[in-house]
């Protein structure tokens, strides 16, 4: 699987969520504490999203996040108040390569999946056909993360972040039950995740909301119950049950 973090709330280092921490995102590169049976160690790649002025900017590479000598300097001179972050193991049978490491951008969204979709890609041939030619054409990559996400942008056209993410969801699960959706997308204000079979926690203060797989540094931290849809910005946090396909 994956290792992600969301955050919106004051200006912080990438370098303060990322390295710092005990149990940063960082250590879980190679020391995870709740995989569930999806893989060991997150060595595939590692990407970085902030926002300048209200627009996404991403730092994404495709060598393990512990041999990038530059990280630390470039984590630690930037300040944002929305970082999305993620760490890569990537399923076997799919590519490698930055394109395929998250965060994936559509205008001012960053998007993040930790999962897989069993039976890819004929297992969502008939949701492909939804979309746009246009869309699937400026794919980066031929990755379940990436059509999941082209997914949800096409319906960031019409229905809230929310409504988007959680029907297609819902809609992949029906097709390729099983599926593990864990999925992170910011636009810098707010915070839409899912917890749908892996693990999600959240850390909600005053004036911030940090969501991560795994919990990290100090804090008090919530588990994320199984399929349940989060909502939150930097003062605010729902939590809501997602109802399962029929």
């Amino acid at each position: 699987m994956c290792r992600h973090l969301a955050y919106v709330g004051p200006p912080v280092t990438p370098a303060s969520l990322v390295l710092d921490p005990t149990h940063s995102l960082y250590e879980q590169s190679w020391s995870p504490h709740d995989m569930r049976g999806g893989g060991t160690v997150n060595a595939d790649g590692f990407g970085l999203g902030w926002y300048v002025d209200g627009r996404p900017v991403r730092y994404r590479r495709n060598v393990p996040i512990w041999t990038d000598e530059n990280l630390p300097g470039l984590a630690g001179s930037i300040r944002s108040g929305a970082v999305l972050a993620a760490v890569r193991d990537g399923t076997v049978g799919m590519p490698y390569g930055e394109a395929v490491v998250a965060p994936f951008q559509t205008g001012d969204w960053l998007f993040s999946h930790n999962g897989r979709i069993p039976g890819w890609p004929e297992s969502t041939l008939k949701l492909a056909e939804t979309l746009p030619v246009a869309d699937l054409l400026r794919l980066e990559a031929p990755v379940d993360s990436q059509l999941l996400w082209a997914l949800i942008a096409n319906r960031l056209k019409d229905v809230p972040a929310a409504d988007a993410v959680s029907s297609v969801v819902q809609d992949v699960e029906a097709v390729a039950p099983g599926s593990r959706l864990n999925v992170l997308l910011t636009d810098g204000e707010q915070i839409i995740a899912t917890s749908w079979t892996h693990s999600l926690w959240v850390q909600h203060t005053a004036d911030s909301t940090t969501v991560a797989s795994e919990r990290f540094g100090t804090g008090d931290w919530d588990e994320v119950p199984d399929r349940s849809l989060l909502v939150a910005t930097a003062t605010t946090l729902s939590i809501t049950p997602m109802e399962g396909p029929e």
